[in-house]
């Protein structure tokens, strides 16, 4: 398979996941918003379950390139900014329903050993990134020595993934979290006499 084709396929499974979620999502719909017909996703994946699977890989790499990006004169500043990423939505106009279809997802962790490890991965990604950051801000003596960048990046994961959920499940906005976020790093990791100040947006 080309990676034009890749693209094009998850592209529309991205579209159909908005508009349909999971529950309710068919081949049919994917190929809908694509080119291809049912019959050639069936070629590629035998499954709606195994073209999933495929799409949250496809979303791990685009994920993965994404949180690498923010970056900062000092850890505090890449720490900011990466915190702000995650909090962000790429896309306005369909967060929220591709969001929920991702919702759905998650709620067959428990059941679906494949989408659970696959999940996990997310995770473990996230708290790398995060824990490598916080590690090198101890180091350089911008975050607080008694800072734990394991278990503060545990923690930070927690959040977030709590916030993306309370945003699809009830509309609590991102930018209260957002906000609450800039104010934990500035009250509790900072090194003490560094001077910085962590600025709400």
């Amino acid at each position: 398979m080309t990676d034009e084709t890749i693209d094009e396929i998850m592209g529309a499974t991205y579209r159909a996941l908005c508009k349909h979620g999971y529950a309710s999502l068919r081949m049919q719909d994917i190929a809908d918003e694509s080119t291809k017909s049912k019959a050639t996703l069936h070629y590629y994946y035998d499954s709606k379950h195994d073209l999933l699977c495929a799409f949250l890989e496809y979303l791990y790499d685009s994920f993965a390139e994404r949180i690498a990006e923010p970056t900062g004169e000092d850890p505090v500043e890449e720490l900011t900014a990466l915190l702000d990423c995650l909090l962000t939505p790429r896309d306005e106009n369909t967060h929220q329903q591709f969001q929920t279809a991702i919702l759905e997802i998650k709620a067959q962790g428990p059941y679906d050993e494949t989408f659970r490890e696959k999940l996990t991965r997310f995770d473990r990604l996230m708290h790398d990134r995060i824990e490598g950051v916080l590690r090198e801000g101890v180091e350089s003596g911008h975050f607080a020595a008694d800072v734990d960048p394991d278990g503060t990046a545990e923690f930070l994961v927690t959040i977030l993934n709590g916030a993306r959920s309370r945003y699809v499940a009830v509309e609590y906005p991102l930018d209260g979290t957002r906000t609450m976020l800039r104010r934990y790093v500035e009250s509790s990791l900072l090194a003490d006499g560094s001077g910085r100040e962590v600025v709400a947006e």
